[in-house]
């Protein structure tokens, strides 16, 4: 397909979305560090523990705050570039953004302003019930947005109306346990995790270095590294999760991300390294792991998995199928409520293949006016790019590896060895902080470019989703959106790596250690005093 609308809007919302993603995980994972660290002053009374909690939470502020602005920017591209897919499926897709807005960001927001401002206001333990709730607010707020993406991914509880010409829901419980969706949360909201983990761990490394906040940092480190490993290992399970359930959702993005070309005998092996060529669908120099994406994917012996060949066969089976249920709905909608129960008995049986057949809109504005050779074409339109996802999905995993690995190895150091910590790993720390956030936009590459050429996987194709709007506006737009979020971008960061420079408002370790040494010059006079004056 030539450069055109389809793929400037998909090039704005990609540009959005992901900007966005990078404020995200460290808002979630941050979130519950705060809380973890004021549950244990709550529990000590010791003040080092409540300049913890305000110093992170100073950084979780600054982070929020951008999160919310490139979060609603989002939402209004839904109906400026996306029009006829917000029509299309809006009453599914809107729900769970709609209780997102009302159930969980005011929520979260609320009791930020709180969180901040009732320091001295509250008691103790009423501010770490508000430190909890903001944590909670914020991991709802991302529950809901995965469950309206996780439809997409894997569309059920729905239905089309051939009178409406819409998706409408008929089950919102299969929209809000769908398996997709639940995966998928639980996979992110670790990831965030483990993005906050590395974070903090960072961050007091660089601390260490240089000399400064050494206790702050020691037990920043200790709750990071005892967190993000959990989280960690959460990630690694719940993205196995994700590929069992991809087997039954999305088996072109499965066979996509392996290059596997052909349906191998159970269980499939996963490839190691390999270079895919789409033109000669083969992955050359192959390296093979015997048996490990079946148990992935199957969790059998006996299960095979399908290729992309046989996947694209099914497609254009799926697209002849289709044809005949956009003929019966031409039929339904040109007969309105006087249609022949034949021809809806028709489109009943044939419905669930309706969206393949919009697939031939891209070749011909009537999809029974199709020719044998577009058929075939809008077949393998169902192939997305595999080399990307085949390397993104892999460095992904590696980078997972790297993360259980690292957060092991600090949580060992300050578990067993007195939280000291090597200069040679306060440096890797320190150079590993990017790492997590190219984790984490890798999976959603993986997630989003593998669903194409979907919208709605195998319901609305996504050059059917946008809006009718000129290349000029889009381009105007995109270029306006890239100035704004450069100039956030460069506020970001500044605010950031102004406050980690800064440090604590208030050095409790420099108060601690003046108030005992002024205890030990009085010990030092008393005892003085008790020496120089006799016993009466």
């Amino acid at each position: 397909m030539e450069f055109g609308i389809v793929e400037l809007s998909r090039l704005q919302f990609a540009m959005t979305a992901m900007y966005h993603f990078l404020f995200v995980p460290l808002t979630l994972g941050l979130s519950i560090i705060l809380a973890i660290m004021e549950t244990v002053y709550v529990m000590t009374n010791r003040p080092i523990w409540r300049q913890m909690t305000k110093f992170w939470g100073t950084l979780f502020g600054i982070n929020f705050v951008l999160g919310v602005a490139t979060g609603i920017t989002m939402e209004f591209q839904f109906g400026m570039n996306w029009s006829y897919y917000s029509h299309y499926v809006g009453d599914i897709f809107g729900a769970p953004l709609a209780i997102e807005g009302l159930m969980a960001f005011f929520l979260e927001a609320t009791f930020v302003g709180l969180f901040f401002f009732g320091w001295d206001k509250l008691s103790k333990q009423a501010h770490l019930i508000v430190t909890w709730l903001v944590a909670i607010g914020s991991n709802f707020s991302a529950l809901w947005i995965l469950i309206a993406n996780g439809w997409m991914q894997n569309p059920v509880g729905a239905e089309f109306n051939p009178q409406t010409m819409r998706m409408e829901m008929t089950n919102f419980f299969e929209v809000l346990f769908n398996e997709v969706a639940q995966a998928k949360f639980v996979h992110t909201v670790s990831a965030g995790y483990v993005t906050a983990s590395v974070f903090v761990i960072g961050v007091s490394a660089w601390y260490l270095l240089k000399g400064r906040h050494i206790e702050l940092s020691r037990r920043s480190i200790t709750v990071a590294a005892a967190f993000g490993l959990a989280s960690a290992f959460s990630v690694v399970l719940l993205g196995d999760e994700s590929g069992y359930s991809a087997t039954h959702s999305q088996k072109m993005k499965l066979a996509a991300m392996e290059g596997m070309w052909h349906t191998e005998p159970a269980p499939a092996s996963f490839t190691l390294f390999g270079l895919p060529n789409q033109d000669a669908r083969e992955t050359k120099y192959a390296l093979h792991i015997p048996g490990v994406m079946g148990l992935i994917g199957t969790r059998s012996l006996t299960t095979e998995i399908p290729g992309i060949t046989e996947l694209v066969a099914t497609a254009e089976d799926r697209i002849r199928s289709g044809i005949i249920a956009y003929d019966a709905l031409i039929h339904i909608r040109e007969a309105r409520d006087a249609a022949d129960p034949a021809v809806m008995a028709t489109f009943e049986e044939h419905s669930a293949d309706l969206g393949f057949a919009f697939l031939l809109r891209k070749y011909v504005d009537d999809p029974r006016m199709a020719t044998e050779e577009q058929i075939v074409a809008a077949s393998n339109d169902t192939v997305p790019k595999v080399w990307p996802l085949f390397w993104a999905f892999r460095l992904m995993v590696a980078l997972g590896f790297g993360f259980i690995g690292t957060m092991t190895y600090f949580f060992w150091r300050a578990s067993f060895r007195q939280m000291q910590f090597p200069r040679w790993s306060l440096r890797l720390a320190v150079a590993m902080i990017p790492a997590p956030w190219i984790a984490a936009e890798l999976g959603w590459f993986v997630a989003e470019f593998g669903r194409q050429p979907w919208t709605v996987d195998g319901i609305l194709p996504t050059a059917m989703s946008v809006s009718a709007l000129s290349m000029t506006e889009v381009s105007i737009t995109l270029a306006g959106f890239v100035l704004f979020y450069t100039v956030l971008f460069i506020i970001e960061m500044g605010l950031m790596l102004k406050y980690i420079r800064k440090g604590p408002f208030q050095d409790v370790e420099e108060t601690e250690a003046w108030v005992k040494r002024h205890q030990n010059r009085l010990a030092g006079r008393r005892n003085a005093d008790a020496i120089a004056t006799p016993a009466e």
